[in-house]
């Protein structure tokens, strides 16, 4: 299977807007997953996996192979890490997990130990960052010829 693209058909849509291809791709079974825990480093397939909570090798694999992609994981020295383009959706993902944190303990009276204090001193980090302020397009080499 291919990933989305914008310009094309994707799931739920057939407009093929951007924010419609990415959706379809982050919505796919462990996307996120591998995105978020991506986001505390990189790590190696097996890590990966554990981090994921045993993910399926399959799985895990598929999904690599589509995040790479779209330029959002590559394969380094180290394993697998966040490329540019990468971090800066993990940095726009993060408050989404800040806010799961207040909700879950507010809506639902479930807080797992740490978690709240956890996120919302991640997503402190994340607005302090000065280098999301081109998010869509981390510097690329221009050729002029």
């Amino acid at each position: 299977m291919s990933i989305p693209k914008p310009g094309s058909r994707v799931r739920g849509s057939t407009s093929g807007s951007p924010i419609n291809a990415l959706l379809d791709l982050l919505g796919r079974r462990w996307a996120l997953g591998i995105l978020w825990n991506l986001g505390d480093g990189a790590a190696t397939f097996r890590d990966l996996q554990q981090r994921c909570g045993n993910i399926s090798p399959s799985i895990l694999c598929s999904r690599l192979k589509d995040l790479r992609d779209a330029d959002i994981v590559e394969r380094t020295l180290d394993g697998y890490a966040l490329t540019e383009r990468g971090q800066a959706l993990h940095a726009i993902v993060v408050p989404l997990g800040a806010w799961s944190a207040v909700w879950s303990e507010e809506i639902f009276q479930y807080s797992k130990p740490g978690m709240k204090e956890k996120m919302l001193a991640k997503a402190e980090g994340v607005r302090e960052l000065d280098a999301i302020t081109d998010i869509a397009s981390p510097p690329r080499e221009i050729d002029e010829t």
